[in-house]
């Protein structure tokens, strides 16, 4: 079966997220800023966790995929989210939430994968600013921050938390093919090793940054 692709494809909801990408692109055109898009890779398997474990709330009842999706719209209009092939519920509540899903066949490939399949639905972007779906208490503020570097012509940039480099990650437009070449578990740490040197390290203090949900004990951490 050919692989197909989710975004946007549910009626007026779907509509409704066309418009606002016209929207945003007008806006991008008109203020001469880059156009930089956040991609929430949210395509895991959770095995660690149990299963389910995007959906599973916080201490606030907000599910741990809707703060993470929520931290990035606070800091870019655009957000493109990966889920895994056939997982309804959590497209839902991330296109409630306002971002555009795209279903991904091939998530069982690895985090790699994802990501690639993120970046093409933005292939025409500036730049990208990629985000985990299990990483709830990052602050906008952290990410306006790399996107503020993108524009300013980091090739990489980094956010670190007393100077230990964490997420999300931003990359620049001539990245793209390698980008669009991972694959396999391993997201773009390759990428990012090849270009070392070019890495923007921003210090923040937002211990959020370096915070991620692996399994239950985890959330009272």
């Amino acid at each position: 079966m050919p692989e197909r692709n989710f975004l946007s494809e549910r009626g007026s909801r779907g509509r409704r997220l066309e418009k606002r990408v016209a929207i945003i692109n007008s806006a991008h055109m008109t203020d001469g800023q880059k156009h930089i898009v956040g991609v929430l890779l949210a395509a895991g398997s959770a095995s660690r966790f149990g299963g389910e474990k995007l959906l599973h709330p916080l201490e606030d009842g907000v599910a741990i995929a809707a703060h993470a999706a929520r931290n990035l719209l606070a800091a870019t209009l655009e957000v493109i989210a990966v889920v895994r092939w056939g997982d309804f519920s959590l497209q839902e509540m991330l296109e409630q939430e306002g971002c555009q899903v795209t279903m991904f066949q091939g998530a069982a490939r690895g985090m790699g994968a994802s990501l690639a399949h993120g970046i093409a639905q933005a292939r025409g972007a500036d730049g990208w600013v990629i985000a985990l779906a299990d990483m709830p208490r990052i602050s906008p503020d952290t990410v306006r921050k790399i996107i503020a570097a993108l524009d300013e012509g980091a090739l990489i940039a980094a956010p670190a938390y007393k100077g230990e480099r964490g997420h999300p990650v931003g990359f620049g437009a001539t990245l793209r093919d390698e980008l669009l070449a991972l694959d396999g578990d391993q997201g773009a740490r390759a990428v990012v090793e090849r270009h070392r040197e070019a890495v923007k390290l921003i210090e923040c203090d937002d211990p959020g940054l370096l915070y991620d949900i692996d399994r239950k004990s985890d959330i009272a951490s």
